[in-house]
């Protein structure tokens, strides 16, 4: 059997997580009271965000540690099993290193690493493809080559309400974080091949979505193929503008809606409205 190995960063859904031969390693989230929760296990998306605006300081975030890895490669081992891991992109955790090094440790070796070099449902666009390769009955190459093909074609495009959260997270620089901060400008951010870019800005939220809208196109347009993933922090309300210009504009169907877990949502903050797609081919 082919495992897909994947962390929380992914927001997969529970039915996802659920499906055989899928493991997710979670994350944590450290609260400055000293208490920590895993993310997707012991804190969900809405309790997480309604404890955000009763904290003092901002969440930290960590990674998981080598030894729950080495536990999963030791129990594929047992089985018999192969694994691919599609993991959180490498330069926005260090999940991905921490991963390898637990293959290398315990000297296993029938595993294929993928940097997603994305998050989220980027992440977990991924996951889904690669079941869906499992499933039609391909070896493990051909589906880690096919997603290695694929990543590069990933997009995230994303409105926020702040850039306070990604640059108090290290994730942003101070610079890029004045700009997109000045009194009434709502960002536009970008995550292509693992870099957090500000796209552009608008005044207000209303002009935001516009400037989203003009990025589509400039980023390679959608691929209906892979379909698209309206994405949120904590008000679903905020993915309708999206959804409604994708619909009676672009004419795409057949999207879904998801919300930011924890772990990203620590760095993104409240208010986020995003869309998650693949690139035309060029």
């Amino acid at each position: 059997m082919i495992r897909i190995l994947t962390d929380s960063a992914a927001d997969l859904t529970a039915a996802e997580a659920a499906r055989p031969g899928v493991t997710v390693i979670p994350l944590q989230v450290l609260f400055a009271d000293g208490t920590s929760a895993r993310d997707g296990v012991d804190i969900s998306g809405d309790e997480y965000y309604a404890r955000l605006k009763t904290e003092p300081k901002l969440p930290r975030t960590s990674q998981p540690s080598p030894e729950i890895f080495m536990e999963f490669f030791e129990q594929a081992r047992a089985a018999g099993d192969e694994v691919l891991a599609i993991l959180i992109a490498s330069n926005l955790s260090g999940t991905f290193q921490c991963a390898k090094l637990a293959a290398e440790t315990c000297e296993f070796t029938a595993v294929r690493f993928v940097d997603s070099r994305t998050a989220s449902q980027g992440e977990a666009l991924l996951v889904r493809e690669a079941l869906r390769r499992r499933e039609a009955g391909e070896t493990l190459d051909e589906i880690a080559d096919a997603i290695e093909e694929l990543k590069g074609r990933v997009r995230i495009l994303g409105v926020v309400d702040s850039l306070r959260h990604l640059h108090k997270g290290g994730r942003l620089p101070a610079a890029v974080a004045v700009v997109g901060g000045a009194l009434g400008i709502k960002p536009v951010l970008s995550v292509i091949d693992g870099e957090i870019k500000l796209a552009d800005t608008a005044r207000g939220r209303p002009g935001a979505y516009v400037a989203l809208f003009k990025q589509i196109e400039k980023l390679g347009g959608i691929d209906p193929a892979y379909g698209y993933v309206l994405l949120y922090s904590d008000e679903k309300s905020t993915v309708a503008p999206i959804h409604r210009y994708l619909h009676e504009n672009c004419h795409l169907t057949g999207g879904r809606a998801a919300q930011l877990g924890a772990v990203i949502g620590t760095h993104i903050g409240p208010g986020c409205a995003a869309l998650v797609f693949v690139a035309k081919e060029e």
